[in-house]
């Protein structure tokens, strides 16, 4: 199957970091390099050699319009043949684009087979996708339990968005037993490595002392840092603290939020 078709070369980073075969970490690699020709030659080889990411990589740069004219039909064509040789990376990307009829019929029984067969591969987004299925009720039944176990199978490789979420589970006692301090303890990873949720949700139980003991200034520095990256409901809950702080204690959550320093996330639990 020839699936290299008129790239020009351009410079760009993908930033990615998945498990794959040599073939395909060498087009990466070349990708990285700038040389989109060369990445696709190896992701080419990769796929004719037996590896099914090879065409889902074509079909990244084909939806992206790196190197080529955007083509989504083209790209939804690629994920299908990765798909039909189990690319767990495809098989994500192919469901999401049956969940939303993204040139492909929209489908979510489809979508919920493609997702989730991801997830069982072990890929990440795919676990998280496919909990969102399940918590959603689209084309699976609807089972919060599910959803949460799938979630926490993606946390345990540091998906940001999966801890969040099981954080609101939580919270809510949603497909899981209700617990605040279970709760702050998720978010407080996300908050560790800077995502806006993580801080906002920290932000907002030291100001309430839900899951944890009340901390005002804990809490104005919390919400500054979350509403610097662009929480609007972050920046009121700054402000509503700051109306209840002292001279004194202002300065020291200013002093916390300019002193804080994120980590990544797998150093954040």
């Amino acid at each position: 199957m020839q699936i290299f078709r008129g790239f020009l070369a351009i410079g760009f980073c993908m930033g990615l970091s998945v498990p794959v075969m040599a073939d395909v970490a060498k087009g990466i690699e070349t990708l990285e390099a700038g040389d989109v020709q060369g990445a696709v030659q190896e992701f080419q080889a990769a796929f004719e050699a037996g590896d099914a990411d090879g065409a889902f990589y074509i079909g990244r740069l084909f939806e992206m319009g790196l190197g080529t004219d955007k083509d989504m039909r083209r790209a939804a064509e690629l994920y299908a043949a990765a798909v039909s040789k189990g690319s767990a990376l495809a098989q994500n990307r192919l469901g999401l684009m049956h969940l939303n009829g993204e040139f492909v019929l929209q489908d979510y029984k489809r979508a919920a087979e493609l997702i989730c067969a991801s997830a069982d591969q072990g890929d990440a987004n795919g676990q998280f996708n496919c909990g969102l299925m399940y918590s959603e009720g689209k084309g699976v039944a609807q089972n919060a339990v599910r959803a949460v176990e799938y979630w926490q199978q993606a946390a345990e490789a540091n998906h940001v968005a999966a801890i969040n979420y099981i954080g609101q589970a939580y919270q809510s006692g949603t497909g899981i037993e209700q617990n605040a301090a279970s709760a702050f303890a998720q978010f407080q990873i996300t908050a560790a490595a800077g995502n806006p949720m993580g801080l906002h949700e920290v932000a907002k139980a030291y100001a309430s002392g839900t899951g944890v003991d009340r901390d005002l200034v804990k809490a104005h520095g919390f919400a500054n840092l979350a509403a610097v990256r662009g929480l609007d409901e972050a920046r009121v809950l700054r402000d509503e603290i700051a109306s209840q702080l002292d001279a004194a204690s202002l300065e020291t959550a200013q002093a916390f939020a300019r002193d804080w320093k994120a980590v990544p996330i797998d150093q954040a639990g």
